[in-house]
């Protein structure tokens, strides 16, 4: 079952346990991907839709920390609500050291050594990393790893 296919199974799952708030968000969740069916005319593929939850993770994320910010405590936890929610349509997170791993074999294969080639090997480690870790992690490890290798 694909994605979305779920997605649209856990809103009527929602519906029918009245769960307004979860089928809220996974109605925000399929509208954006409908949003882009329709404007580049293709059909949801995991592939395509990974991406689209983390990029609305990443969204609600940034609110949250200018809810935080804004002493508006109750409006970040719904934020951090929404996130659970998105988070349960992705694979399962690499650990820190998994992921250290991962970009240190990344790394290796594309021979980077120094700070100039962060953005080659960060976009590389995206690639092969894909949904299982944030970009945020793989960008800061990635950095990390070039300052001290």
């Amino acid at each position: 079952m694909s994605i979305k296919e779920q997605i649209l199974d856990d809103i009527k799952i929602a519906m029918k346990d009245k769960n307004d708030f979860v089928r809220d968000t996974l109605r925000m969740l399929n509208a954006a991907l409908k949003q882009v069916e329709v404007d580049q005319r293709i059909t949801i593929t995991n592939e395509i839709a990974l991406p689209l939850l983390q990029k609305e993770i990443k969204k609600r994320n940034d609110s949250a920390e200018l809810y935080i910010k804004g002493g508006r405590a109750e409006l970040a936890q719904k934020e951090q609500d929404e996130i659970a929610i998105i988070s349960g349509y992705l694979p399962a997170q690499l650990s820190d050291d998994e992921l250290k791993e991962k970009v240190s074999q990344v790394a290796k294969s594309i021979g980077a050594h120094s700070l100039k080639e962060l953005g080659t090997l960060v976009k590389t480690a995206k690639q092969e990393i894909g949904a299982s870790a944030d970009a945020k992690r793989i960008s800061e490890i990635a950095k990390a790893l070039l300052q001290n290798g």
